[in-house]
C-alpha cells in the first residue's frame, strides 16, 4: 500500500487592485512617469488635473494609453499652477465646508467647469473621479458631486468615484484616520447609498517622507496585504523632481520603485495584480447588486 501523497498547501487567490497615479498635467515629467508606468504594466488609472494650463496638450497624450489605463477627473481647488488658477488653501476649504460655505451653487458650477474641461480636451467623460487633497469627500462638495453626476450622467454612464475610507487596518494610521474623518467615511456610505460605484478600502497615505526607493518600498510592503480585492492605492509619481511642488523631490522616488523589479516582486508575494483596462476596472467596483 502506497503512502498518501501530500497535498500542496491551497493558495490564496489573487486580488486585483486599482494603481492611480494622481496629478496627471500638474508638470511634464509627471506625466511622463505616468506614461512609462502604465505602459509598463504597473499602473491602473491616472487621475488629471484639468485646471491645469498644460491640460489640453497633456490630454491628448493619453490616447494611446487608454486601452490599458483608466482616466479620471482630479477635481482641484487648492493647486494654483503657478498663478494661472485661482487656488485656495487647503485649510480654508477644509473650514468653509463645515461652515456650509460658499453655496452649493456655486460647488455646482465648480464641478460642472472642471468635467466640461476633461470632456472638451478627451471627447469623453472621465471613467473616474476623485480630488486633489481629497477636497471632493468634504461637506457640501461631496453633495454637488451626487448632484452633478446624477443629472449630467445616466445611471449607466456615470463616473465611479474614489473613496478614501482606509483599508483593513490602515486606518491606525493617524494621516489616513485624519483623512477618513474629515469626510472619507461619511462620502463612501453617502455614495455608495446612491448607487454610485466606489473603490473597496483606501492606502497610499503616507508623510510623502520616504527619502529612498527602499523607504518607499517599505510603505508599500505595509500597505498592499491591507487592501483587498477592488481597493486602491494612490501614487504620485514623476521621472524627475518637480520644481516649486511641495512633494517634488518624492514623486521621482515613488516613480523609480513602482518601475523596479522589487515591486514586481512584491506584487507577486503579496498575491496582488495592478488590474488594467477602464471597462475591467469599472467591473471590479461596481456596486454590490
Amino acid at each position: 500500500m502506497t503512502a498518501p501523497q501530500a497535498q500542496a498547501p491551497a493558495q490564496e487567490p489573487l486580488r486585483s487592485i486599482v494603481l492611480c497615479a494622481d496629478d496627471y498635467a500638474l508638470h511634464p515629467l509627471v506625466d511622463e512617469a505616468v506614461e512609462r508606468l502604465a505602459l509598463a504594466g504597473r499602473l491602473s488609472a491616472t487621475s488629471c488635473m484639468a485646471t491645469s494650463p498644460g491640460w489640453p496638450a497633456a490630454a491628448a497624450r493619453l490616447a494611446a494609453l487608454r486601452p490599458q489605463l483608466a482616466v479620471g477627473l482630479h477635481f482641484n481647488l487648492t493647486e494654483g499652477h503657478g498663478g494661472a488658477h485661482p487656488a485656495q488653501a487647503l485649510g480654508d476649504v477644509i473650514r468653509q465646508a463645515y461652515l456650509r460655505r460658499p453655496a452649493a451653487g456655486a460647488l455646482r458650477t465648480a464641478w460642472r467647469e472642471q468635467l466640461d474641461a476633461f470632456e472638451r480636451a478627451l471627447g469623453t467623460p472621465p471613467d473616474f473621479i476623485d480630488g486633489h487633497q481629497h477636497v471632493h469627500q468634504l461637506p457640501g462638495l461631496r453633495d454637488a458631486l451626487l448632484a452633478e453626476l446624477q443629472a449630467r450622467y445616466a445611471p449607466h454612464e456615470r463616473p465611479w468615484v474614489r473613496s478614501t475610507a482606509p483599508a483593513g487596518r490602515l486606518w491606525r494610521s493617524p494621516k489616513a484616520a485624519v483623512i477618513a474623518l474629515l469626510g472619507g467615511w461619511t462620502a463612501t456610505r453617502r455614495l455608495r447609498r446612491a448607487g454610485v460605484a466606489m473603490n473597496r478600502g483606501f492606502g497610499g497615505v503616507y508623510g510623502f517622507d520616504a527619502a529612498t526607493e527602499a523607504g518607499y518600498g517599505a510603505q508599500m510592503a505595509a500597505w498592499l496585504p491591507q487592501v483587498p480585492h477592488g481597493g486602491l492605492l494612490m501614487c504620485h509619481p514623476a521621472a524627475g523632481v518637480v520644481p516649486g511642488d511641495a512633494i517634488g523631490a518624492q514623486r521621482p522616488v515613488e516613480f523609480a520603485y513602482l518601475a523596479s523589479e522589487a515591486f514586481g516582486a512584491l506584487l507577486q508575494r503579496t498575491g496582488c495584480v495592478v488590474q488594467q483596462g477602464p471597462q475591467a476596472i469599472a467591473a471590479l467596483l461596481a456596486p454590490a447588486a
